[in-house]
């Protein structure tokens, strides 16, 4: 079977950086990078988080964040983690140190901080000694809308040196009392920034890094923006998890964050689909069918990852399709509202457009031995 993709090399050679554990999850070092996403359920609805979590992990993430409000919601992550056994939780924390030593106690695998939004160092030490106790490492999070007034006035604005500024003032809090199980982001909201700022900080510390833009925009502009910022960074093997921010669903980041990581080489590859743009000659719903082969092969990976992964192709006419198919182990060509299967650059059969998914996974797992 044809995987000219698989013939590639990553185009990443990772920056070595402390381990750390999160979980079940290793992070920095040579471990896999890793796709974090945060849920926007309201946490103190158990069932609602926890759904939205397992969702999330199903389709590809790694590790799943919540926020913490209040101690109910603390309390509440607690069960949304019973739920969701040995898969990775973090608690965002902001204000309240207290929500911090509550969510340790309910059992969370990770808590993330804004520097210095928690209190001064007794504080600190209390919420670093207990995460301490309970091999749970911190993240330190910047981001430039959140900077300490005496910051932005020494560097005249949230530049990316203000950033990092701030990221190792925080590191120096947590050292202080014998704190080094950390991972570090410096987020800003555009891509000169970012590049400038994770580059930087990369040079200044071998904690494990944590990427992302923050507030990076809708479907579209976010995920363009989030993949060049991230993209660059990541092929010069800087960052060890990452999150895409989008004003969106979490399972829409974690769909972006994973093609992301697959494209640079630093995920399994997924499903081996081409597809064609739509022209005046598509006479079916291309864009539709296209997406739901990808979402069926998405779900059979996951039921069957040692599977093969024949090259499949989605063309939308049949004056080019057959021809650009034929190098396709599997084709499924668009004529007038029906799709032609082809095999090895043969067609085999016809059938409604309503059947071209389930046709083509019959053909897949035939081809798998599934």
């Amino acid at each position: 079977m044809n995987s000219v993709r698989s013939q590639w090399p990553a185009v990443c050679r990772r920056r070595p950086t402390k381990k750390i554990r999160l979980g079940t999850l290793q992070i920095g070092g040579d471990a896999p990078v890793s796709l974090q996403t945060m849920a926007n359920t309201d946490t103190r609805d158990v069932e609602a988080s926890s759904k939205m979590a397992l969702a999330c992990f199903e389709a590809g993430a790694d590790i799943v964040r919540f926020a913490v409000l209040d101690q109910v919601a603390a309390q509440a992550l607690g069960e949304v983690k019973k739920r969701v056994g040995s898969h990775v939780l973090v608690a965002d924390i902001h204000f309240d140190y207290r929500l911090a030593l509550a969510s340790l106690e309910a059992g969370v695998d990770g808590l993330r901080i804004n520097p210095g939004n928690i209190g001064g160092a007794d504080r600190v030490r209390m919420v670093a000694e207990a995460a301490k106790a309970r091999g749970v490492p911190i993240r330190i999070g910047v981001n430039a809308g959140s900077l300490d007034k005496e910051l932005l006035a020494r560097f005249g604005g949230a530049t990316p040196e203000a950033l990092v500024e701030s990221a190792l003032q925080e590191v120096s809090r947590l050292e202080e009392v014998g704190f080094d199980q950390i991972k570090i982001s410096v987020k800003a909201s555009d891509v000169g920034r970012t590049l400038a700022a994770y580059r930087l900080l990369s040079e200044r510390t071998d904690y494990p890094l944590h990427l992302g833009l923050t507030e990076a925009g809708t479907r579209l502009n976010g995920t363009v923006a989030s993949s060049a910022a991230m993209g660059i960074l990541l092929s010069e093997g800087i960052g060890d998890t990452i999150r895409v921010s989008l004003t969106d669903t979490p399972l829409e980041e974690v769909r972006v964050g994973q093609a992301l990581l697959r494209a640079l080489g630093l995920r399994q590859a997924g499903p081996n689909v081409t597809s064609c743009p739509t022209c005046g000659r598509t006479q079916c719903d291309l864009i539709g069918t296209a997406q739901r082969v990808e979402d069926a092969l998405e779900l059979f990976y996951r039921q069957h990852p040692e599977a093969k992964r024949p090259h499949i192709a989605v063309m939308g006419c049949v004056v080019n399709g057959p021809g650009e198919a034929r190098d396709a182990d599997l084709a499924l060509v668009g004529g007038k509202d029906s799709f032609f299967l082809y095999k090895q650059g043969v067609r085999i059969e016809t059938f409604p457009e309503s059947e071209a998914v389930s046709k083509l996974l019959l053909a897949l797992k035939e081809i798998c031995h599934v």
